[in-house]
């Protein structure tokens, strides 16, 4: 247990669109209800880990970074962590993870903070200026107009349609089960207000074929927190302690070049290298749905279902309902509750494990749960188990 890594405590701020609450103090309030939530202080904090660090050239994106954290609050780190060269958003917490088996931190706060809808209505503060060159991974990508990100899950996309013959009826079901999940979610109730119906969401407008409006994540204002803990330092917290079972990254090139599959299909192999947990133990997954179609390569890549099998799997909603073989995104997932950007997945699959969803909570007694984040040319996966 020494040698072992734990999530201690979650916390998540306000969500909402276009808050006008400082994005720093809504990480501040999400690691108030993590601290209190793992019972520590912020003396025991040693660690400070985050994705994709500030985001200078886009403060919408991503508008706190660790060193401001730490300067606010006060706290003493022994290691630090924000980049965007990283696998995805989730591998901030897996490198929380190495840091306290390998004894350098004890209690390590992780968090991802998003403001793009806040932005959006203070424009000269946070939003990019308009650039005349391209540089970074957009140098592959602008020249083709495709500056969305829309339009590269959709190359992913439309290959599974043409190769597998996916149906608009079968992706719609990721939607339609995030909408109703994020109704029994206190924290989505900003994001989604009616539920879902197959008909509304295939007379919506199309943003790149074969995703509609629905398919798309919604920009929101929001702090997610997790606390990792070392294993001997359990003694020191007061919730349930989730362990870190597994992790996994991947990482492909961003040129458009129309790679065969998505990062996920890497990543999700080796979340079962290094544990004798396998696919039939899991009792919930949180997967990544920035976009609808990218849950779909998370069952196929990890192996719940044949390369292929994926929009069969979830056609008609039964299969990935609280109630059904597989509950997906019990909280909404980002469709349903807003985009978190990775970290609410974490959270939810922690909550999940701990028997505390409230409305949402899945029957049984879930002790396994897999959370993703990313899609497209990067990805990163987590096993969590309550032991």
């Amino acid at each position: 247990m020494a040698r072992e890594a734990y999530i201690t405590g979650v916390g998540q701020s306000e969500v909402g669109v276009r808050l006008p609450r400082h994005p720093l103090l809504l990480t501040v309030d999400a690691v108030n209800v993590a601290l209190a939530d793992a019972g520590l202080t912020l003396d025991q904090i040693d660690g400070v880990f985050s994705f994709p660090g500030k985001a200078q050239g886009y403060l919408a994106f991503s508008p706190v970074g660790t060193d401001d954290l730490i300067e606010v609050l006060g706290i003493k780190s022994k290691w630090q962590m924000g980049a965007m060269e990283q696998p995805a958003q989730l591998s901030a917490i897996a490198m929380a993870a190495w840091a306290v088996k390998e004894g350098i931190c004890r209690h390590v706060i992780c968090f991802r903070t998003v403001y793009e809808a806040g932005g959006m209505a203070n424009p000269a503060e946070y939003m990019p200026l308009q650039q005349k060159t391209t540089s970074g991974s957009s140098q592959w990508t602008s020249p083709f107009w495709a500056t969305s990100a829309a339009c590269w899950v959709a190359q992913y996309a439309a290959r599974h349609v043409h190769k597998y013959g996916m149906t608009r009826e079968q992706l719609a079901q990721i939607a339609i089960n995030g909408s109703k999940n994020a109704l029994l979610n206190p924290n989505a109730r900003a994001i989604t207000k009616e539920e879902l119906t197959l008909d509304k969401y295939m007379s919506a407008r199309m943003i790149s074929t074969p995703l509609c409006l629905y398919d798309c994540d919604r920009f929101s204002d929001a702090s997610t927190v997790i606390i990792v803990s070392a294993g001997d330092a359990l003694d020191e917290v007061k919730a349930t302690p989730i362990r870190i079972a597994a992790s996994s990254g991947s990482v492909d090139r961003y040129s458009w070049d129309q790679v065969e599959w998505s990062a996920a299909y890497d990543a999700g192999p080796d979340l079962w290298k290094n544990t004798d947990y396998t696919v039939k133990d899991v009792d919930t997954v949180q997967f990544y749905d920035g976009f609808a179609f990218l849950p779909i390569t998370w069952l196929e890549g990890l192996g719940f279902v044949e390369k292929g099998e994926g929009p069969k799997f979830i056609e008609g909603g039964t299969r990935i309902a609280r109630d059904g073989e597989l509950p997906l995104n019990t909280a909404g997932g980002q469709l349903g509750a807003g985009r978190l950007h990775g970290f609410g997945f974490a959270h939810e699959a922690v909550t999940q494990l701990r028997g505390a969803a409230g409305e949402r909570q899945i029957p049984g007694d879930p002790k396994v749960a897999v959370a993703t984040s990313g899609g497209g040319p990067m990805a990163a996966a987590l096993l969590l188990a309550r032991d």
